[in-house]
């Protein structure tokens, strides 16, 4: 690969324990394993809901990368900027989109819309669109009016070498995903609370991005009498984060809408039986047989998922044997920067 000049736009701190921050870390660790010249710009840490002063930062420092490097923009910070404050950037903009931003669950109509408008108008102006599934794909090309031939598809890589499980007693539900709506942790505790006749454990993993929700869900889990069989943890290390992995029997996620949905990828690597929802890229995502999935917002529905998998061993390591299959197949992480260091070397090549 002839080397090409590149800087990835990333709004607030890198190391933040979400899907969209992982896959952003680890494509700048792979870019650079490749021999790209990519830098890091950590953009202000309030979109994709900026002040003025912070849209005018980002701004402005969208503008000063040179017209000779190709420019990268996380979708968290690029969907939430109006297209007049873009008029200044010289480089080639290439969008990342994980998914669109309209699609978060919990805004009102007035925000949706804003948040729509803003990401059609401005992915309008990028000369290169990359999605993390097919799934974000079609809905760029049908909803927002992205050409198909802007877009490429650089799906999320794995891990190998995972570790022998350890599966531990009473059995362990883990679930990943940030402390947001859209996670739909509040449908989980719900469907545990219907399963409460069984032995189990719970831990929910991730960061807290909204405390007063975070509160909430403390509230339930105490109102719904499963709290002392449940453990917020919060943002957590790899290393516990994959002992965590090793030590559970079932990975759920009673999410509202994923555009891809990393920590499906983790599970199946670890060899777990999936419960989650038919939304979004989840059914894309998850491999035939790997998983149960079910309606979107029907804790009944997944409280029954849970309970045929808890119960029934063979159908448990049925499942867990297609998880594990499909796991060995997904790509590693080098595969995916070298499809985005091929986007790169083609919007360079444009001149």
């Amino acid at each position: 690969m002839s080397l090409r000049r590149a800087a990835l736009a990333v709004p607030g701190d890198l190391q933040t324990l979400t899907g969209g921050y992982f896959y952003d870390r680890r494509l700048l660790e792979g870019l650079h394993s490749l021999g790209v010249d990519v830098a890091h710009i950590e953009l202000p840490a309030g979109f994709p809901d900026p002040s003025p002063a912070e849209r005018a930062l980002a701004a402005a420092q969208l503008a000063a990368v040179a017209p000779d490097c190709a420019l990268i923009v996380d979708g968290l910070a690029l969907g939430a900027m109006d297209r007049a404050s873009l008029a200044a950037v010289k480089a080639p903009l290439i969008a990342l989109v994980h998914h669109p931003l309209a699609d978060e669950s919990g805004l009102d109509r007035k925000r949706r819309d804003a948040l729509y408008r803003s990401e059609r108008d401005v992915l309008e102006v990028a000369v290169a669109v990359i999605v993390t599934s097919p799934h974000t794909a079609r809905a760029l090309v049908e909803r927002y009016g992205v050409p198909s031939e802007r877009i490429t598809v650089a799906r999320p890589g794995v891990d190998r070498s995972p570790g022998e499980a350890q599966p531990v007693d009473p059995p362990l539900i883990l679930s990943v995903g940030s402390t947001t709506r859209r996670k739909g942790h509040d449908v989980l505790l719900r469907a545990l609370a219907r399963i409460a006749d069984r032995p189990w454990q719970a831990v929910i993993v991730g960061a807290a991005r909204d405390a007063e929700l975070a509160q909430k869900l403390a509230q339930l889990a105490a109102e719904l009498r499963i709290a002392d069989r449940l453990r917020f943890a919060g943002s957590v290390s790899a290393a516990e984060l994959g002992a965590l992995y090793r030590a559970a029997s079932v990975f759920a996620l009673a999410t509202r809408h994923e555009g891809h949905g990393i920590v499906f990828d983790e599970a199946m690597v670890h060899g777990l039986p999936i419960v989650s929802c038919s939304v979004g890229a989840v059914p894309e995502t998850v491999a035939a047989g790997a998983g149960r999935l079910v309606p979107v917002d029907d804790p009944e529905a997944f409280a029954q998922a849970l309970h045929e998998l808890l119960g029934d061993d063979a159908l448990r390591e049925t499942m867990a044997a297609a998880s594990r299959r499909a796991g060995t197949e997904l790509p590693a992480w080098v595969e995916t920067a070298s499809i985005v260091a091929a986007v790169i070397d083609r919007v360079a090549a444009r001149g």
